[in-house]
């Protein structure tokens, strides 16, 4: 009987043994494992890159466009720019006649009966404003953007001064007469310059402003 009860006993106290075993070893794991899991969350989720990029700046697209001189939807297009390489029937429509001479356009032409406001087509500084002989009260704008210089003709009205900081669409005059293009009436001349050279204003009315060479 004695050699039986040693028998469980011994049994009993190997059981416990292997049982405490693994506890211990399972909490040893777990308290060395802890540290290195949360090192590894910091390293894969909190990084430099991530704050980084919070703080690049968000760069917007300019998507300006230039506006015809006027509002007033009635207003028309009494005359076109003379392009030299443009078609024949079109260069008819761009002559201005003038004292027996005939003159190629170096503008538009825009009339109505009654003077209409004339409007900043980009915004700028006002470079000049003078009375001509010919052409009547002008005023010319060098703009902000795509190196841009625009010149407002026979006005009757001038509402702005040399220096003066305009906005687009903002009112710098009214139409008017000159004495080149007299027998036109009440019209806007309008002419458009781009880095020093004239172009043609359809070409860039309701057109993205960019910088580039003039064409």
């Amino acid at each position: 009987m004695k050699k039986l009860r040693l028998k469980r006993f011994v049994v009993v106290g190997i059981y416990l043994s292997v049982f405490l075993t693994i506890i211990g070893a399972t909490i040893i794991y777990s308290l060395s494992a802890t540290p290195k899991s949360t090192k590894e969350e910091v390293v894969d989720y909190v990084d430099d890159t991530i704050l980084e990029n919070n703080e690049l700046p968000v760069v917007q697209e300019d998507t300006t466009k230039m506006i015809k001189p006027f509002t007033d939807t009635s207003v028309e297009t009494a005359k076109y720019f003379y392009d030299y390489q443009g078609e024949k029937d079109a260069q008819e429509k761009a002559i201005i006649y003038h004292e027996n001479t005939y003159i190629q356009n170096s503008g538009m032409d825009f009339k109505q009966e009654k003077p209409f406001d004339v409007v900043a087509v980009l915004s700028g500084t006002v470079l000049d404003v003078r009375d001509d002989e010919l052409m009547g009260k002008t005023v010319e704008i060098k703009h902000d953007k795509g190196s841009y210089i625009s010149v407002y003709q026979s006005l009757s009205e001038v509402s702005v001064k040399k220096g003066d900081t305009i906005t687009q669409g903002q009112i710098i005059g009214k139409s008017g007469e000159n004495m080149i293009d007299k027998e036109m009436g009440n019209h806007l001349h309008f002419e458009l310059y781009m880095e020093g050279v004239i172009v043609d204003p359809m070409k860039h009315f309701d057109q993205v402003v960019q910088e580039k060479k003039a064409e």
